[in-house]
């Protein structure tokens, strides 16, 4: 006799709303990091000064793809379809 899995709390997934508020904070330290960059850029000079530019053209093609960067579907989690006898006693009709 087969045992059906049983998931553990360590296997839930990280909540929607917390993994968008860590992908928030990421982009806007990225974000800071360019301000800085673009201050830095101001007053220093020579070869720091192009390091500070080069940085702050590519630090925002950075954040996006961080951001854009969300964690993988779980095939476990996917779509089941419904009957239309199921669909009926889950709606009450």
């Amino acid at each position: 006799m087969q045992h059906a899995h049983v998931p553990s709390v360590t296997d839930a997934p990280v909540p929607l709303r917390d993994e968008q508020r860590r992908r928030m904070y990421q982009y806007l330290a990225t974000m800071g990091l360019r301000t800085a960059c673009f201050i830095g850029a101001y007053f220093f000079d020579g070869w720091l000064r192009w390091v500070c530019v080069a940085l702050a053209v590519v630090l925002p093609y950075i954040a996006v793809v961080i951001v854009n960067a969300v964690r993988p579907p779980d095939p476990a989690e996917g779509i089941t379809p419904v009957d239309s006898r199921q669909h009926r006693l889950e709606s009450g009709r």
